[in-house]
């Protein structure tokens, strides 16, 4: 599996006058927003109150300037994944006390917690170099930031 089998582009959001981001609930708001768009079941609403509970139990903020919140829901068929990228960084009570600027949310079914533990992992991996989470940040198409994880997947194969 790769970090781009679960993201297209009308999934990737960059906050700005568009799309407003604030704070941790403005970001999970926007996420949940553009995870619905992965199937024609969820509604906004799920995916908000599964990220929200899961926020509750702990931070999903990694350190780097990045955050990964995700969950599970029963109607789902496949893992779905959102990219929101925060130029001006946001407060997500991250693990190492710094801002975020790069939130990709992943929800699957509940039924396929092994492959949603290896998703959360190619992800993590996929974010953990510097110089591409600035790259990342200082793009603002989504068609680009999509190339960009191309690129970089290509490179780590």
């Amino acid at each position: 599996m790769h970090v781009l089998d679960i993201l297209t582009a009308e999934r990737i959001a960059v906050a700005g006058d568009a799309t407003p981001v604030h704070d941790k609930a403005d970001a999970l708001g926007v996420l949940a927003g553009l995870l619905a768009r992965a199937s024609s079941i969820l509604t906004r609403t799920d995916v908000l109150e599964v990220l929200t509970r899961r926020e509750e139990l702990q931070s999903t903020g990694v350190g780097g300037g990045v955050a990964i919140p995700h969950g599970s829901l029963d109607r789902l068929d496949g893992i779905a994944g959102a990219l929101l990228v925060c130029p001006k960084p946001i407060d997500f009570s991250a693990i190492d006390g710094e801002p975020v600027s790069i939130l990709f949310a992943i929800v699957g079914p509940k039924r396929s917690t092994g492959e949603h533990l290896k998703t959360l992992a190619r992800v993590s991996r996929l974010l953990r170099d510097d110089g591409f989470r600035r790259r990342l940040v200082d793009t603002r198409d989504p068609e680009e930031i999509l190339s960009l994880i191309r690129l970089e997947e290509v490179g780590r194969a």
